[in-house]
C-alpha cells in the first residue's frame, strides 16, 4: 500500500533499488546529494546534477524537465553515506518562473523498479522559494527510510547547498545552472498547459503491468491558448506580440467523427482528435499529444528493459555467490532461468511498445493528409492548392523527429508563431553519422538551403506584406542557395555583403526594435515613423562571424534577446567552431536559439522525459519545384497589394 507522506513523516523502504519520480507543472532541475551521518555533503563529487549526473549508487536527469526519474541503488552507495537528499530547483533564465509559488506543486514518488509506488509526497505551501529539499532517504540502525522534507530556500540552489555544508556552494550552483541552460537550449519548447485536460487517447490494448516493468507516468494537462494579445494598429500595419487568435477560456472538445469501437478493439484514429477552437488548433494539439505519447511509450519500454536487465544481474549474482550452484548443473540452470525471465520481460515490454507504435502510426497516417500547409511537409499535396493566407497560422512545421525504437514513425516538429526564439542552423560537423559522411563544403551549402526553405515556409504562411526577410551574406558565398528567394523577389532588399552591408542591416533592425519598444512602453504606437515596417522581420545571417566586428556582434546579441518580443527574429547559419575566438561571450546567443541541423542529428530533447530525438529537416521531393512555385505566388500577391 502506498504511503502518502506529509512534511516530516517517514516510511520504511522495503527494498534498496528504487526509482524517484518527479512531476512538476513546469521544467525543474532535479538532483541529489549524498550526506554523512550528520547530513554533511563532503564535496562536489557527492552531488548528482545535470552536469555530473552519476555518482555511486545514484543517477539523475541530464536536463531540466517537467518529469524526472532518478535511479537509486542504496547498496551501491559508499559506506560513509547515510543520507540521500533529493533536490529540486527552478532553472534560471528569461521566461522561467522565479519561485515555486508561481507553478503547480511538485509531486514526488518513491517507487520500486517495477513502478509500484512505495511513498508519495506533494510539496505544497511553497511561495518565494526557488529551490527545495524534497525528500531524503536515510539509514538508521541499518534500515533505510524515506522522509518527506519540503524545505524551501528563497536563496535558491546556492543557499540550499550551503545549508548542507557544501564548500563553494555558489560556484557549484552556478555550474549546475550553466549545464541546465545548455540543456534547455537543446530542448523543444512544449506548448503551454490548458486548464481543462488532455486530448482524447484511444487505448491500443491492455497496458503493460506487473513484472513487465514500470508504466509510463501519466501525462500532464496539454496545451492551450495564451491570452489574446494586444494588437497595436498603425498606418503601416499591426504590431503583434503573440498569436491573435489564442483564447483564454477552455476550448471545446473535438466533435465525434468516428463510430465507437467494438468492445476490446481500439478506436479508429481520426484527424483533429484533440481539443481546440479550430481544426488547426485541434491538429496542433493532436500532434503534440502524439509527440508526448511516443516519448512516454518509449520511456516505459526503456525502463522495463532496464528493470529486466537489473533483475537478471541480481539473479546471476545470487547464483554465482551460492557455493551450491558450483555443484552439478545448478549454476547453469540458474543462469538459463535468469536469462529466460529476462527475455520474457523484455518481450512483453516490446509487445506493449509495438501496440503503442502501431496505434500512433495509424493516427499519423490519418493526420498527415489532413494537415494545413503550415503543418505539412513539402511533399504534401496541400501545397499544390496553395493560396496566400489571410491570417497567421498557429504554428509552423520546421522538421521531423523520430526515435530509434520507432524509426518509421516521424513526429512533425511544430514551433508556434510568431516565433518565440530564433533558430540556428548548425553548419558545423556534428557527431552524427550523416554529418560525418558529408564533406564540410556540402554541409555549409545544405545548412543555407535549410535556412532558405524555412524562410520560404514563413513567407508562405504569413499574409502578404506581413512578413519581411533580410539577408546578411558577408562574403557572398550563399548566392546559389539564396537564388529561390532572390529570383522570386521576396526579399526586403539585396543580400547585404561586406562589413558595410552588415552594419547597415543590423543598424536598421536595431532601430526598429528600439522604436517599437519605446512606443509600446509609452503607449504611443501612433507616434511610430510612417516609414517603419511593422511587419514581422526575419534576419538570415550566413557565415557568422565573418564580416562582424565587435559592435556588430553586440547588435546581433541585442536582436536575439530583444527582437522576438517586437517581431524581429534571427535565423543563423553558422559553425560554432568559427566563433571560438570570442570565448564564452557568445554562449548566451547560442543558448537563446533553437539549434537544428541540415542533416539527421540526434541533438533535440523532448520536454517530458528528455529523450535524444533525431531531427531531420524538411526537403522538397527530388525534382519538385514546389518551393519556387509557392514563392512565385507570394511575390504575385505582394505585387497585387493583396493582404
Amino acid at each position: 500500500m502506498t504511503a502518502e507522506l506529509v512534511r516530516g513523516q517517514n516510511h520504511t523502504l522495503p527494498q534498496t533499488r528504487l526509482e524517484i519520480r518527479v512531476s512538476a507543472g513546469s521544467p525543474v532541475v532535479a538532483g541529489a546529494t549524498l550526506g554523512d551521518e550528520r547530513g554533511t555533503v563532503r564535496g562536489a563529487e557527492w552531488i548528482a546534477h545535470p552536469a555530473s549526473h552519476r555518482v555511486p549508487g545514484l543517477e539523475v536527469s541530464r536536463q531540466a524537465a517537467a518529469d524526472h526519474r532518478l535511479a537509486v541503488d542504496l547498496d551501491a552507495l559508499p559506506g560513509s553515506v547515510h543520507r540521500v537528499t533529493v533536490l529540486l530547483a527552478l532553472p534560471l533564465g528569461p521566461g522561467q518562473p522565479a519561485r515555486f509559488g508561481a507553478v503547480a506543486a511538485p509531486f514526488v514518488a518513491v517507487t520500486g523498479l517495477d513502478g509500484t509506488e512505495i511513498a508519495t509526497f506533494t510539496l505544497t505551501g511553497l511561495d518565494t522559494e526557488s529551490a527545495v529539499s524534497a525528500l531524503e532517504l536515510y539509514r538508521r540502525q541499518g534500515v533505510w527510510k524515506v522522509r518527506a522534507v519540503g524545505q524551501g530556500y528563497a536563496a535558491g540552489l546556492a543557499g540550499m547547498l550551503a545549508d548542507q555544508g557544501v564548500a563553494e556552494a555558489a560556484e557549484v550552483a552556478a555550474s549546475i545552472q550553466e549545464a541546465v541552460a545548455s540543456g534547455l537550449a537543446r530542448s523543444v519548447t512544449p506548448p503551454p498547459r490548458t486548464p481543462d485536460g488532455e486530448r482524447v487517447r484511444h487505448p491500443a490494448g491492455p497496458p503493460a503491468s506487473g513484472d513487465g516493468g514500470p508504466a509510463a507516468p501519466a501525462p500532464p494537462d496539454p496545451a492551450p491558448s495564451d491570452p489574446a494579445p494586444a494588437r497595436t494598429e498603425t498606418s503601416g500595419g499591426p504590431v503583434d506580440y503573440a498569436h491573435p487568435r489564442r483564447q483564454t477560456s477552455a476550448p471545446p472538445p473535438p466533435p465525434p467523427t468516428a463510430p465507437p469501437a467494438a468492445p476490446g478493439q481500439p478506436a479508429q484514429p481520426v484527424a483533429g482528435d484533440a481539443t481546440g477552437w479550430s481544426m488547426d488548433e485541434r491538429l496542433y494539439n493532436q500532434i503534440w499529444g502524439m509527440f508526448e505519447d511516443l516519448a512516454r511509450a518509449v520511456a516505459a519500454y526503456r525502463s522495463a528493459v532496464d528493470f529486466a536487465e537489473s533483475r537478471m544481474d541480481q539473479e546471476l549474482d545470487r547464483a554465482l555467490s551460492d557455493p551450491r550452484s558450483r555443484i552439478g548443473g545448478a549454476g547453469d540452470r540458474a543462469r538459463e532461468e535468469a536469462r529466460a525471465k529476462h527475455d520474457e520481460l523484455t518481450g512483453r515490454a516490446r509487445e506493449a511498445l509495438e501496440r503503442d507504435l502501431a496505434q500512433l502510426a495509424a493516427e499519423s497516417a490519418v493526420v498527415e493528409p489532413a494537415l494545413p500547409a503550415a503543418y505539412a511537409g513539402w511533399g504534401n499535396p496541400v501545397w499544390h492548392g496553395y493560396r496566400v493566407p489571410m491570417e497567421i497560422p498557429m504554428a509552423l512545421r520546421i522538421g521531423d523527429l523520430h526515435l530509434p525504437e520507432g524509426i518509421g514513425l516521424r513526429i512533425p516538429l511544430l514551433v508556434r508563431l510568431p516565433l518565440e526564439r530564433g533558430i540556428w542552423v548548425d553548419s558545423g560537423r556534428t557527431a552524427s553519422e550523416a554529418a560525418a559522411a558529408t564533406p564540410g563544403d556540402r554541409l555549409r551549402t545544405l545548412a543555407m538551403e535549410t535556412a532558405v526553405a524555412l524562410a520560404a515556409r514563413l513567407l508562405a504562411v504569413y499574409p502578404a506584406d506581413e512578413f519581411s526577410v533580410h539577408v546578411i551574406d558577408p562574403a557572398g558565398s550563399a548566392a546559389g542557395p539564396l537564388a529561390p528567394l532572390v529570383d522570386a523577389g521576396v526579399l526586403a532588399g539585396p543580400p547585404a555583403a561586406g562589413a558595410e552591408g552588415v552594419s547597415s542591416v543590423l543598424a536598421h533592425l536595431t532601430r526598429r526594435v528600439d522604436l517599437v519598444q519605446m512606443a509600446i512602453r509609452a503607449g504611443a504606437s501612433d507616434a511610430l515613423p510612417p516609414d517603419l515596417d511593422t511587419a514581422e522581420q526575419l534576419l538570415i545571417v550566413n557565415d557568422f562571424p565573418h564580416g562582424f566586428d565587435d559592435r556588430a556582434v553586440t547588435q546581433l546579441r541585442y536582436l536575439a534577446d530583444e527582437g522576438p518580443s517586437v517581431g524581429v527574429h534571427l535565423l543563423m547559419v553558422a559553425d560554432r567552431e568559427d566563433t571560438r575566438a570570442y570565448g564564452p561571450v557568445l554562449d548566451p546567443l547560442w543558448r537563446s536559439l533553437l539549434r537544428i541541423t541540415p542533416v539527421a542529428d540526434d541533438h533535440l530533447a523532448d520536454p517530458w522525459v528528455g529523450h535524444a530525438w533525431t531531427y531531420e529537416p524538411l526537403r522538397a521531393p527530388q525534382g519538385s519545384r514546389v518551393l519556387e512555385q509557392v514563392l512565385a505566388l507570394v511575390a504575385a500577391a505582394r505585387r497585387a497589394g493583396y493582404r
